[in-house]
């Protein structure tokens, strides 16, 4: 069970979206969830993997380096 508090702004939207469509409320929120959950996870992932090489101290690859290595048009 989940629980959270909107923006007013935010609640009126979802309760405009709901009312119109014949949907609830819990279904647009549920579904926004699942969609961008992903997106979400991904990026603090990134975030967490780029912290840790900066705090490596290893060297970066320039990306023109790469493209080259791999015969891509840079």
């Amino acid at each position: 069970m989940l629980a959270l508090r909107l923006p007013e702004d935010i609640e009126n939207r979802l309760t405009a979206l709901a009312k119109a469509t014949g949907r609830t409320k819990t279904y647009y929120a549920r579904e926004a969830i699942l969609t961008h959950l992903e997106d979400l996870e991904d990026a603090y992932m990134a975030e967490a993997a780029y912290m840790r090489f900066k705090a490596s101290g290893e060297k970066g690859i320039p990306l023109e380096d790469v493209m080259k290595e791999y015969d891509l048009e840079y």
